[in-house]
Protein backbone atom coordinates (compact mmCIF):
# COMPACT_ATOMS: atom_id res chain seq x y z
CA UNK A 1 0.00 0.00 0.00
CA UNK A 2 1.02 3.60 -0.54
CA UNK A 3 2.17 5.56 2.51
CA UNK A 4 4.74 8.30 3.07
CA UNK A 5 8.20 7.40 4.37
CA UNK A 6 8.26 10.36 6.76
CA UNK A 7 5.76 13.03 7.79
CA UNK A 8 6.27 16.28 9.65
CA UNK A 9 3.22 15.76 11.89
CA UNK A 10 1.79 12.35 12.86
CA UNK A 11 -1.78 13.51 13.49
CA UNK A 12 -2.94 16.22 11.08
CA UNK A 13 -6.16 18.24 11.40
CA UNK A 14 -9.19 17.17 9.36
CA UNK A 15 -8.97 20.19 7.02
CA UNK A 16 -11.67 21.23 4.58
CA UNK A 17 -12.74 20.12 1.12
CA UNK A 18 -14.00 23.50 -0.14
CA UNK A 19 -13.09 24.81 -3.56
CA UNK A 20 -11.65 23.38 -6.74
CA UNK A 21 -8.27 21.72 -7.28
CA UNK A 22 -5.55 24.29 -7.99
CA UNK A 23 -2.88 21.85 -9.09
CA UNK A 24 -3.01 18.52 -10.88
CA UNK A 25 -6.16 19.61 -12.70
CA UNK A 26 -5.13 18.90 -16.30
CA UNK A 27 -3.87 15.86 -18.23
CA UNK A 28 -0.12 16.30 -18.75
CA UNK A 29 1.46 12.82 -19.13
CA UNK A 30 -1.02 10.58 -20.96
CA UNK A 31 -3.74 11.02 -23.57
CA UNK A 32 -6.76 10.45 -21.30
CA UNK A 33 -7.32 11.18 -17.62
CA UNK A 34 -9.80 10.30 -14.87
CA UNK A 35 -11.01 13.51 -13.25
CA UNK A 36 -12.76 13.90 -9.87
CA UNK A 37 -16.16 15.63 -10.07
CA UNK A 38 -16.83 15.88 -6.31
CA UNK A 39 -14.65 16.28 -3.19
CA UNK A 40 -13.68 13.49 -0.82
CA UNK A 41 -10.96 11.35 0.72
CA UNK A 42 -9.49 8.45 -1.25
CA UNK A 43 -7.64 5.85 0.84
CA UNK A 44 -4.41 4.08 -0.12
CA UNK A 45 -6.36 0.83 -0.59
CA UNK A 46 -8.79 2.49 -3.02
CA UNK A 47 -5.89 3.96 -5.02
CA UNK A 48 -4.30 0.51 -5.25
CA UNK A 49 -7.62 -1.16 -6.20
CA UNK A 50 -8.07 1.39 -8.99
CA UNK A 51 -4.52 0.82 -10.22
CA UNK A 52 -5.06 -2.97 -10.34
CA UNK A 53 -8.36 -2.49 -12.20
CA UNK A 54 -6.71 -0.23 -14.79
CA UNK A 55 -3.64 -2.41 -15.25
CA UNK A 56 -5.86 -5.42 -16.01
CA UNK A 57 -7.38 -3.53 -18.92
CA UNK A 58 -4.21 -1.77 -20.12
CA UNK A 59 -1.79 -4.74 -19.86
CA UNK A 60 1.27 -4.30 -22.12
CA UNK A 61 -0.47 -2.03 -24.64
CA UNK A 62 -0.53 1.25 -22.69
CA UNK A 63 0.95 3.12 -19.75
CA UNK A 64 -0.62 4.30 -16.46
CA UNK A 65 0.25 7.31 -14.31
CA UNK A 66 -1.06 7.67 -10.74
CA UNK A 67 -1.40 11.39 -10.05
CA UNK A 68 -2.41 11.26 -6.37
CA UNK A 69 -0.61 10.13 -3.22
CA UNK A 70 -1.99 9.54 0.32
CA UNK A 71 -0.12 12.11 2.45
CA UNK A 72 -2.72 12.55 5.20
CA UNK A 73 -2.95 10.23 8.23
CA UNK A 74 -6.42 9.41 9.56
CA UNK A 75 -6.66 8.56 13.25
CA UNK A 76 -9.09 6.26 15.03
CA UNK A 77 -9.79 5.56 18.67
CA UNK A 78 -10.31 1.95 19.77
CA UNK A 79 -13.85 0.57 19.91
CA UNK A 80 -15.81 1.07 23.16
CA UNK A 81 -13.46 3.79 24.44
CA UNK A 82 -14.81 6.69 26.47
CA UNK A 83 -14.61 10.24 25.14
CA UNK A 84 -11.55 12.33 25.92
CA UNK A 85 -7.98 11.21 26.62
CA UNK A 86 -6.63 12.72 23.39
CA UNK A 87 -6.67 11.89 19.75
CA UNK A 88 -6.48 8.28 18.54
CA UNK A 89 -3.54 6.55 16.87
CA UNK A 90 -2.92 6.94 13.10
CA UNK A 91 -4.92 4.22 11.37
CA UNK A 92 -5.01 4.87 7.62
CA UNK A 93 -3.59 7.12 4.89
CA UNK A 94 -5.77 9.18 2.57
CA UNK A 95 -5.39 11.58 -0.33
CA UNK A 96 -7.50 14.75 -0.24
CA UNK A 97 -9.36 15.05 -3.55
CA UNK A 98 -11.02 18.26 -4.69
CA UNK A 99 -13.20 18.61 -7.80
CA UNK A 100 -11.10 18.92 -10.95
CA UNK A 101 -8.21 16.78 -9.72
CA UNK A 102 -6.80 14.24 -12.20
CA UNK A 103 -6.48 10.87 -10.43
CA UNK A 104 -5.09 8.57 -13.15
CA UNK A 105 -3.78 9.06 -16.69
CA UNK A 106 -3.60 6.55 -19.54
CA UNK A 107 -1.73 6.42 -22.82
CA UNK A 108 -1.61 3.91 -25.69
CA UNK A 109 -5.35 3.10 -25.75
CA UNK A 110 -8.11 4.35 -28.03
CA UNK A 111 -11.03 6.35 -26.62
CA UNK A 112 -13.43 3.38 -26.31
CA UNK A 113 -10.90 1.26 -24.40
CA UNK A 114 -9.95 4.18 -22.13
CA UNK A 115 -13.61 4.93 -21.36
CA UNK A 116 -14.26 1.28 -20.46
CA UNK A 117 -11.12 1.10 -18.28
CA UNK A 118 -11.96 4.31 -16.37
CA UNK A 119 -15.58 3.18 -15.88
CA UNK A 120 -14.39 -0.05 -14.22
CA UNK A 121 -11.86 1.91 -12.14
CA UNK A 122 -14.42 4.51 -10.99
CA UNK A 123 -16.41 1.79 -9.17
CA UNK A 124 -13.54 1.51 -6.68
CA UNK A 125 -13.86 5.13 -5.52
CA UNK A 126 -16.23 6.86 -3.06
CA UNK A 127 -16.41 9.94 -5.34
CA UNK A 128 -17.85 10.60 -8.78
CA UNK A 129 -15.37 10.78 -11.64
CA UNK A 130 -15.37 11.41 -15.39
CA UNK A 131 -13.00 10.80 -18.29
CA UNK A 132 -11.24 13.77 -19.90
CA UNK A 133 -8.94 13.98 -22.93
CA UNK A 134 -5.70 15.91 -23.22
CA UNK A 135 -6.11 19.41 -24.61
CA UNK A 136 -3.61 20.37 -27.30
CA UNK A 137 -2.36 23.95 -27.06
Amino acid sequence: MLSPKRVKYRKPHKGNLKGMANSGNYVCYGTYGMKAVEPGWVTNRQIEAGRVSLSKRVRKVGKIWIRIFPHKAITKKPAETRMGKGKGAPEDWVSVIKPGRIIYELDGLNEEQAKEAFKACSHKFPIKTKMVARREI
